[in-house]
């Protein structure tokens, strides 16, 4: 495994130590358990911790955060490392990714929360909703995620959704299934600019308020046409 590169101390800061502790669990025992292919060793700075990590830019202060899929902590325990005011919850739904998450966090001492389960369960969207932020990585396509991952949002929280540089198409493609599920446009934005190449491409996605994230006018004027 690489030593961290420059760019770690600033992301990180006084939390480094933590971060490069994190890394050599992902290319040990996160390996060997099967949450991380063995060819990433090489590239778990770039292509995972930092570019990861850099997603804290579109992050409010003191957000309570839900990373949903969270499989081998990524990138809600980057996240927690970066941003030590956050409040982070991951959802998984495997019980043995779920044991190797408890023992990172406990040796790491994060005030992170595990949690076994899916998003779409109405257990843990009853537990867990009213999160200010959602993150996902590599989890679904964005209409499928955007029906798990809004109804886990306050209104006017943010859904922000790891993708690759090709996902334009996929937003065009989707934005219909996007709002049906009560969500805004989505935005495309770039995060770690200047810190990391390629920086991060992370698509927004603002929770509507209201019922299934229809604004309370336009439901109100609906049912005085009806009646």
């Amino acid at each position: 495994m690489k030593h961290p590169p420059a760019a770690a101390a600033d992301v990180f800061g006084d939390r480094l130590p933590a971060a490069v502790r994190y890394a050599a669990h992902l290319a040990t025992s996160g390996v060997e358990r099967g949450l991380i292919g063995p060819r990433e060793t090489d590239r778990l700075w770039d292509r995972h911790l930092l570019n990861c990590a850099v997603v804290a830019e579109v992050v409010p202060a003191g957000a309570r955060l839900v990373d949903v899929g969270s499989g081998a902590g990524l990138p809600g325990i980057p996240l927690a490392l970066a941003r030590p005011d956050l409040h982070v919850v991951l959802i998984e739904p495997l019980a043995r990714r779920v044991d190797w998450l408890d023992e990172i966090i406990a040796d790491l001492d994060l005030p992170v929360q595990v949690v076994r389960g899916r998003a779409e369960e109405k257990a843990v969207r009853r537990q867990w909703e009213g999160a200010d932020v959602v993150t996902a990585r590599a989890v679904a396509p964005m209409a499928r995620l955007a029906g798990w991952a809004l109804p886990l949002l306050r209104a006017g929280g943010i859904l922000a959704a790891i993708k690759g540089t090709s996902v334009a198409d996929e937003v065009a493609r989707d934005v219909a299934g996007v709002r049906k599920s009560g969500g805004g446009e989505p935005r495309i934005v770039q995060c770690g600019v200047g810190l990391i190449e390629p920086p991060t491409t992370v698509v927004l996605v603002e929770r509507l308020a209201g019922r299934h994230g229809v604004p309370r006018a336009r439901t109100s004027r609906r049912k005085e046409r009806r009646s």
